[in-house]
């Protein structure tokens, strides 16, 4: 069994580190790791346990096994159930049908109820119920995939306070420049790794400054997905990877970042106590099982933000390897063994899920807020009914470089790559007598893939190799104009893998319960569907394309900066 797997069900069982607390009971030596170390066969005796349990027999429950993964993003929850057995998807879903709402009281914030979260996956889990595909008794294992950096503020019996913060909010941004100064770039980038920026420490700040009294209520300080398996659970938990993502992670010390929890005057206590990334984080209560119609105690045993869950359904584990996604924003993911940060902050390093101190796997993230986000208000703008696939016929029709027109997709808060500055979103080049909507279309998906070309460069400088992009088969990587525009404006190939976020934390959960013997197994049944080569015939043209887009967006942020 592969090293990061050897996953200690016992300790994190144990009945002392079961209650609700903060971070600090935890001894902090076997914090280091955020994954435990113990015999190999932990992880199967638990399994084989269950399988007696519910289903009368080891072999039987081995043979029927399911996994059941939640993506639960901020435009939708998407669920799937795995096939232990065979690999193979059985059933997925989604709930809304439509785009999930984001409220946004003020310029630059950005929020959503977490109560409507629990009762999108309600939702979901009843339609793969329902689908005939599988049953409470079949799944064996539960995975969570969840939209990064979001703040979840609850009272002692995990009530909300208040609407989530979500990723692309903006509302901390000085906060975090504050903190930045406070605490000195040596400290955050070989500490945290990277700038408070706009991260869940600075928004958790912001409630305290700006909404005192219900401050005083908070008793847990949750990510989305920490909140989620709460629910799922009854036990408030969080992981590694979760807490760097926050920035409340010293992978100096290996503990939680008591220096920014000082600067921020942010009780240590308020820190859900530290599970593994993949192993066993709790059991679904008799409560939640009634809600979502599944079986009581079914374990929870993967949690990831979305971002390195991508690239762990992707198989993207170890360095130099890369993975993309374009959803409602745009990533690029790249693992790397080296704590060597941005000195500007504008790709991040967080704790991939597979880390650990002594085998140390981190992920460079780079994100451009405006991605399907834009094409979605495209869509709407349009107002013609189309569906995406109709958009990317569309976009299709235009010839390389849009005949002039450049978008700069940054219309989603503050950004990242250009030191969290808010250019907004621009249409330039227009030309009333000569663009169509197709110019259009095509100008939104060239300025999305010349946005990750411009990012990109940035990861190179810190000895990223993106020769070879691993992405899922979903979302703009189904529009042939965009990935074939990626391909080409950085020279990659991009290889295209039938999974999405639900499947890899299906995934995810049957590893972490000891499902399969290795990663390597868990991944045999992980099918290549299409191979995009850079097309030296249509290189200069977008290359030329690109760098207007360039000089367009240097002039929007020197303007607007």
């Amino acid at each position: 069994m592969d090293a990061f797997l050897r996953i200690s069900i016992a300790a994190s069982l144990r009945p002392e580190l079961k209650r609700s607390g903060g971070a600090a009971p935890m001894p902090e030596t076997a914090l280091c790791a955020g994954i435990f170390s113990l015999d190999p066969s932990a992880s199967q005796e638990y399994l084989g346990q269950k399988f007696i349990e519910s289903s009368g027999g080891v072999e039987k429950r081995r043979s029927s096994m399911l996994s059941l993964g939640f993506d639960i993003g901020s435009s939708s929850i998407k669920g799937a159930v795995l096939d232990v057995t065979t690999g193979a998807t059985v059933a997925s879903s989604q709930y809304p049908r439509e785009e999930m709402a984001i409220q946004s009281p003020q310029p630059g914030w950005a929020e959503q109820d977490p109560e409507y979260w629990w009762n999108c996956i309600r939702e979901v889990t009843r339609d793969l119920l329902s689908s005939g595909q599988a049953s409470a008794e079949q799944i064996g294992s539960i995975g969570l995939s969840y939209q990064m950096h979001g703040l979840v503020v609850t009272d002692r019996e995990g009530t909300p306070l208040r609407p989530a913060i979500i990723w692309c909010d903006s509302r901390a941004v000085e906060i975090g420049d504050r903190a930045f100064a406070a605490l000195g770039e040596e400290y955050c980038l070989t500490h945290c790794l990277n700038s408070p920026g706009n991260f869940t420490a600075s928004k958790l700040r912001w409630v305290r400054e700006n909404q005192p009294d219900l401050y005083r209520r908070v008793a847990y300080i949750f990510l989305p997905g920490d909140y989620i398996a709460f629910r799922m659970t009854g036990e408030a938990t969080t992981t590694v990877t979760g807490l760097s993502e926050g920035i409340f992670w010293d992978f100096q010390s290996a503990s939680p970042a008591r220096r920014v929890l000082e600067v921020y005057q942010i009780d240590e206590t308020l820190l859900p106590r530290i599970v593994p990334a993949i192993g066993i984080q709790g059991e679904l209560t008799p409560t939640a099982a009634g809600t979502l119609g599944l079986r009581a105690g079914t374990p929870v045993s993967y949690r990831a933000g979305d971002q390195p869950n991508n690239a762990f359904s992707l198989n993207v584990l170890e360095p130099g390897e890369v993975a993309a996604t374009a959803g409602t924003s745009g990533v690029v993911y790249g693992v790397t063994d080296s704590t060597a940060s941005d000195p500007h902050s504008r790709v991040n390093l967080f704790a991939h899920v597979n880390y650990t101190e002594a085998r140390p796997r981190l992920g460079i993230l780079l994100c451009i807020n405006g991605t399907g986000i834009l094409f979605s208000w495209l869509r709407r703008m349009m107002g013609s009914g189309a569906s995406y696939a109709d958009l990317n016929a569309l976009a299709a029709q235009a010839p390389v470089g849009a005949e002039g027109v450049s978008i700069l997709p940054f219309g989603n808060g503050a950004e990242r790559m250009l030191e969290n500055r808010t250019p907004g979103g621009w249409i330039l080049g227009l030309d009333f007598v000569r663009h169509s909507q197709s110019h259009l279309v095509r100008a939104a998906q060239e300025g999305i893939a010349f946005a990750f070309r411009s990012g990109m460069a940035i990861m190179q400088s810190m000895g990223m190799n993106t020769d070879v992009i691993r992405a899922g088969h979903a979302n703009l990587f189904l529009s042939p104009v965009f990935r074939e525009t990626l391909a080409n404006v950085t020279g990659a190939r991009i290889e295209m893998y039938d999974t999405d976020g639900a499947v890899g934390a299906a995934r995810g959960a049957a590893v972490g319960v000891g499902a399969y013997p290795s990663v390597g197994d868990a991944f045999r049944s992980l099918r290549q569907i299409a191979v995009v080569e850079p097309d030296g015939r249509l290189a200069g043209e977008t290359q030329e394309a690109y760098e207007r887009w360039e000089q367009r967006l240097e002039t929007a942020v020197g303007t607007r900066g």
